[in-house]
């Protein structure tokens, strides 16, 4: 890394690449797509740190986990077998160079003196490029393997509120403090060594809700926003970004997910992704992820989740990007076009896929004014 570890360097993930670009969820068996088909991603340690390894050599700006702790039933019983996130970051950190790798923490599950610990460590092992996905909590399922009640859901964000601003002060400051909140009433609070070059590590929210928005526009450096529709994405982020204005937040960057189906040629795309979403979807898994998330036939049809049945399956509801190099490069370009600021998306086999991505749509995206060239190449 070129430059000092502010919090400005880190939200830039030091570099001056317009549209960022990352992976998600290659800790969790099958990454984001609920297939039966034999090369789906198993997730082992020996194969993340691979690709990890091969991602950071490529200059690709960051790693974002799920953080899973049940899988979703099914024949393959979808994300059955995860890496714990924070873990998995540190792993990674210590054996790449560049690449910022994010930890994702359910903030009810971790207490706040434990999670700054955690966080500030991986950062020192990477040299400033940890950074932090806070999850409010929604997996009801879950959290009754840890005997804890979700809360109702502005009150989750109320706790994080107060979970943040205690791992906040942990991180900076010197002397021992006490803290009295609603939710959280703690004493002789301090934390050593703090996080690497005096600068706090990134902090990304995914809220939706008014509720969950209001709360990552205040907190975050990053809102990860859902992408269904260009139009709605546009709209998504035209709106994200007045509220970001209205409470001085112009710097906010906004990332949303995806998962490429990337082959030589568009028909070879969307014959593959027939194959692995309509021929061997694990429907049974998918059904399951639904029931927890939408309760009720009301709920799903609100939602839209059977309309968007292909797109859960092939890539856990994000946006799909389907064709060749040229295709998934002008998908790429439209979405920055949209304003976006990052992506974080998945494959099938990540380890596999990944480098006709490197050597097709890379070199592409640089011709488009949306990457640098790879150091040492500029």
């Amino acid at each position: 890394m070129s430059r000092e570890p502010t919090v400005a360097n880190r939200a830039a993930l030091y570099n001056d690449n317009k549209l960022k670009l990352g992976f998600f969820a290659s800790n969790c068996s099958s990454g984001r797509a609920a297939t039966k088909v034999p090369e789906r991603w198993r997730a082992s340690w020996e194969d993340n740190l691979a690709f990890a390894q091969a991602a950071d050599a490529a200059d690709i700006d960051f790693l974002l986990p799920i953080a899973r702790w049940k899988g979703y039933r099914g024949e393959t019983n979808f994300h059955g077998s995860v890496l714990e996130a924070t873990m998995w970051a540190c792993g990674l950190l210590a054996q790449t160079q560049r690449m910022t790798i994010f930890s994702t923490i359910h903030a009810p599950l971790f207490h706040p003196v434990v999670a700054a610990k955690q966080i500030a460590t991986a950062d020192l092992i990477g040299r400033g490029r940890m950074a932090m996905n806070v999850v409010c909590g929604w997996n009801q399922d879950e959290f009754d393997m840890f005997a804890i009640e979700n809360r109702e859901h502005d009150k989750r964000y109320a706790y994080a509120r107060e979970w943040l601003q205690v791992i906040r002060r942990l991180w900076s400051e010197e002397q021992e403090f006490d803290y009295d909140g609603e939710f959280l009433k703690l004493r002789n609070l301090i934390s050593n060594p703090k996080p690497y070059g005096g600068a706090r590590p990134l902090i990304m929210n995914a809220g939706a809700s008014a509720a969950g928005q209001q709360f990552a526009l205040e907190q975050s450096d990053i809102l990860f926003s859902l992408l269904i529709t260009p139009e709605q994405g546009r709209k998504a982020v035209e709106a994200a970004r007045a509220r970001a204005a209205m409470i001085n937040r112009t710097d906010i960057k906004i990332f949303t997910a995806g998962y490429y189906v990337c082959r030589p040629t568009r028909q070879e795309a969307i014959d593959y992704h027939r194959y692995y979403v309509e021929e061997h979807g694990d429907f049974e898994a998918y059904e399951h992820l639904l029931d927890l998330q939408f309760p009720s036939p009301e709920a799903r049809q609100h939602h839209g989740a059977e309309a968007l049945r292909k797109r859960h399956i092939g890539g856990n509801g994000s946006y799909p990007m389907i064709g060749s190099p040229d295709d998934i490069a002008n998908e790429l370009k439209m979405i920055s076009d949209l304003g976006y600021d990052g992506m974080a998306a998945s494959f099938v086999n990540y380890a596999e896929e990944f480098p006709l991505f490197r050597d097709e749509v890379l070199p592409r995206l640089e011709r488009l004014g949306l990457r640098s060239p790879p150091a040492g190449e500029a």
